[in-house]
């Protein structure tokens, strides 16, 4: 299980209420996301965390990347825009689900009241209609929360870019300060005994080592490693040494 997937699961099953006024927010931000489209030419997707749904809003660039639909318009079953993610070059395609897990993080440490003030914008390579590579602007919003605290509506855009730079930043839209996402502090995802065990599991130990060596419970040792691939949103232990080495939390002895 890779860390799109871990990253679907986290977001859908976060508790969300159903306050009546969310209805009037998705229906206030699908007109947001259609005047993106039409503005700046951009594919916008607003994805809407509760119902697994996406709303897709295909802006004039559509054709130049070959994704152009009737009406301009898709409804999908599905927070994750296969169609568009089937031209990100692989690399920048786990590269950007590595980011967002990032950015959510970011965000759930952020004060809530300045939580829609920033968001994510990175630079990826999409296959154009002729299947050659251009640069792409994608930029990603986390637009409403409901009461539960939990993330509700999710805006990404798709322009061309003029940047051939991979960098990605979030950008804080109020005072334009920026934050190097390479730079963001993830060391408090995990518990201390949580990189310890990591760490050993890095060195090659089994679950039996580890808790010999921890003087813990082989359950507990096994609860922690569940802990571990939760909060890292992957599906094994070498996922989850390869995602926490990019994070910064493991570093190799």
């Amino acid at each position: 299980m890779d860390v799109k997937t871990k990253l679907n699961e986290e977001l859908l099953k976060q508790p969300f209420s159903k306050e009546q006024k969310l209805l009037l927010q998705l229906n206030e931000c699908r007109e947001i996301a259609s005047v993106y489209s039409r503005i700046e030419n951009a594919i916008a997707v607003l994805s809407d965390m509760k119902s697994n749904t996406s709303y897709i809003y295909y802006g004039k660039v559509s054709e130049t990347l070959g994704l152009k639909k009737q009406d301009n318009f898709q409804t999908i079953n599905s927070i994750w825009e296969n169609d568009i993610f089937s031209r990100i070059h692989p690399f920048d395609l786990q590269e950007k689900h590595l980011e967002e897990l990032r950015f959510y993080h970011f965000i759930k440490n952020a004060p809530k009241n300045k939580r829609n003030d920033y968001y994510l914008a990175s630079n990826i390579r999409m296959r154009d209609i002729s299947g050659k590579y251009i640069h792409v602007l994608h930029r990603i919003f986390y637009l409403t929360y409901d009461t539960n605290d939990s993330v509700r509506l999710v805006l990404c855009l798709y322009n061309v870019s003029t940047s051939p730079s991979s960098e990605s930043i979030i950008i804080n839209s109020v005072n334009g300060q920026v934050f190097d996402l390479e730079k963001q502090n993830c060391s408090n995802l995990l518990t201390n005994r949580e990189k310890k065990i990591l760490q050993l599991i890095e060195q090659g130990k089994m679950s039996k080592e580890i808790a010999q060596i921890l003087s813990i419970s082989i359950n507990t040792v096994n609860r922690h490693r569940q802990n571990i691939l939760e909060k890292l949103q992957v599906g094994n232990s070498i996922e989850a040494c390869r995602i926490a080495k990019k994070l910064n939390i493991l570093i190799t002895q």
